[in-house]
């Protein structure tokens, strides 16, 4: 046995590992498809018999022979709707725990990982390459178990009835285990490429759906259109691949069969000259029978290679490891004050570190506000706090223990995180204020954190208020109105730390000086990373870091920062002629309407 062939063998030993826990239901249905296996062995035997009688004068026993075969059709129906039905409950329930333990394992998968693979493919293992499973678990086994037995049965009742002469199909054996081998390799690898674009079309279609007023806004139906028609196009050609290679082998298969059933034939007149006309028919009839299965077989055993090339990829997912929490600390409430010491940070596959020897300290309900051009490393500061990315050299502190010391989840509760690009879910707005493990809360907290958010002043405008459905991301709602929601969330978990990354970018003015207000009133009792883009937001702010390149290159006050005249003062300078020439311009707009 090969590598490949090893490692296919290894692959579907570990599929079936998910039938043990349903072993009983597997029994029954073995049990039925040995029912339907016999009775096709003794269709041949009882085609001996009928023969047999009807030759004997005295045909004793031919008025039971009706009653034999119709015996023998009901049995054979029992055992087909046993194992057909019981075999299709275990391999519902195995993809039902596949799909389960796939989707499980992705919400314990680190950040690092969805940065690296594309979402397309993500979602076609979980629903495409699943279903290639079931074919391997159903289709595939419910064919192996019932023409196996077939196979076997035919095969006993032939040698049973003249071994030299069924020595023939074994001589052919080798034949077919080198074809099938063959086949299984090709099939295997095509089922594989396959697989991937479904994946890549899935990836271009959720990207279309996600983004399709992007790509009417710039004209790029066409483009789209195209990349699709290009994987559509690649799929197909794999596609008819896979089904040439099919078309191919089965002919091959039956075409070496039938020499072997021709050469039987020819050498039964010979060896069978002393058997009765009945046990002649009888072995000709069970050698005919013989061909089926056999083809059957070789058709699953395509099944069988998809379901591997599938569980293949499954299985590289469930075995990534997850994020890492080896931490066992727990804290009830922490009381916010965070440091950090000599922090270096450089991303798996970067050039340079984003963030280089980071030192600071926010003590318990101080405001602390991040600043700088893009690329800086305000976000990958945030991103290492929440440990969506672990950190090797330097500390973090929090209430002077290291977070990776925390229980990752402990470490989770102690924060509330509100992002630039927001989160929403097709649900109702109370269910995505009180998402996951806020779910619990009352109706009374939600409104206030609705409240405090200034996010009832256009609730209160929907027809059914905070039990409006808001659709995929919030899409029924303005940039501002879902980021007033997503600091309702953070407000409700109530958090001693919460970070702020570009919270108010989404905001037009009006929204920006309510969210402020609400701002001003949660921040006192809490520590707080705000990164912002806007410098008029952060004034107030106990301390401003200005990063660049991924280091600090000032910290102070507002107006200690303003008085060095550096940095800090060259991107207030800046902003500040920006927001003069937007007030002169909206001040012209409006004179004009007058």
């Amino acid at each position: 046995m090969n590598k490949a062939s090893k490692a296919s063998a290894q692959i579907y030993k570990r599929l079936l590992t998910y039938v043990k826990p349903h072993l009983g239901l597997f029994a029954i249905s073995i049990f039925g498809f040995l029912m339907y296996s016999g009775t096709q062995t003794l269709f041949a035997a009882l085609v001996k018999h009928i023969i047999d009688t009807l030759q004997t004068e005295a045909r004793e026993g031919m008025n039971y022979l009706p009653l034999l075969f119709s015996g023998l059709i009901v049995v054979h129906g029992i055992g087909a709707y046993l194992g057909n039905y019981f075999l299709a409950k275990v391999s519902t329930n195995v993809v039902h725990a596949l799909r389960c333990e796939i989707f499980n394992h992705y919400t314990r998968l680190p950040t690092a990982y969805f940065d690296a693979h594309n979402s397309g493919y993500m979602i076609s293992r979980i629903t495409n390459n699943v279903g290639q499973v079931t074919q391997a678990t159903t289709d595939a086994v419910r064919t192996i178990v019932r023409e196996g037995f077939t196979a076997i049965g035919l095969l006993v009742y032939l040698f049973y009835s003249n071994w030299m002469l069924s020595l023939v199909f074994i001589g052919i054996a080798p034949v077919i285990v080198v074809l099938v081998t063959y086949v299984s390799k090709r099939l295997r690898g095509i089922s594989k490429k396959i697989q991937e674009s479904i994946g890549d079309m899935t990836h271009i279609t959720s990207e279309l759906v996600g983004g399709h007023r992007i790509v009417r806004s710039y004209g790029g139906e066409e483009y789209e259109r195209r990349r699709f028609l290009e994987s559509s196009l690649y799929n197909r050609s794999q596609s008819l691949k896979l089904s040439t290679t099919m078309a191919v082998h089965n002919p091959i298969m039956q075409f070496i069969i039938a020499i072997a059933l021709s050469f039987l034939m020819y050498m039964a007149l010979f060896f069978m000259k002393q058997s009765s006309v009945g046990e002649f028919v009888g072995y000709l009839t069970a050698a005919f029978l013989l061909p089926r299965p056999i083809r059957q077989l070789s058709d699953a055993n395509g099944d069988i290679q998809k379901g591997i090339a599938a569980a293949e990829s499954l299985f590289e997912i469930l075995d990534e490891p997850g994020e890492p929490d080896h931490g066992v600390y727990q804290a009830e409430r922490c009381k916010g004050a965070l440091e950090f010491k000599n922090l270096t940070f450089q991303y798996a596959g970067a050039n340079e570190p984003a963030l280089i020897d980071i030192n600071f300290k926010a003590e318990p309900g101080q405001t602390i506000a991040l600043v700088g051009a893009s690329g800086g490393g305000k976000s990958t500061l945030a991103n290492l706090v929440s440990r969506f990315y672990p950190h090797d050299t330097g500390e973090i502190l929090l209430d002077g223990v290291e977070i990776n010391a925390y229980q990752l989840a402990n470490l989770r509760k102690q924060l509330a995180l509100v992002n630039q690009q927001v989160t929403l879910f097709n649900d109702t707005i109370a269910s995505n204020i009180a998402y996951g493990a806020l779910a619990t809360a009352t109706r009374a907290e939600i409104t206030q954190a609705a409240t405090d958010a200034y996010a009832m002043e256009f609730i209160n405008k929907l027809d059914q208020g905070l039990d409006t459905e808001i659709g995929e991301n919030g899409v029924k709602l303005s940039g501002g109105q879902r980021q007033r929601l997503a600091l309702a969330r953070a407000l409700l978990k109530d958090a001693p730390i919460l970070i702020l990354d570009e919270a108010t970018s989404a905001l037009d003015t009006e929204s920006e000086r309510y969210i402020q207000a609400a701002l001003q009133k949660v921040m006192s009792n809490r520590t707080t990373l705000v990164i912002a883009h806007r410098l008029s937001t952060i004034e107030n702010a106990d301390m401003i870091l200005v990063m660049d390149h991924g280091r600090i290159v000032e910290r102070g006050s507002h107006q200690e920062l303003i008085a060095k005249n550096g940095a800090y003062a060259r991107l207030h300078s800046m902003q500040f002629k920006e927001h003069s020439k937007e007030n002169h311009s909206a001040e012209l707009s409006s004179s004009d309407l007058a």
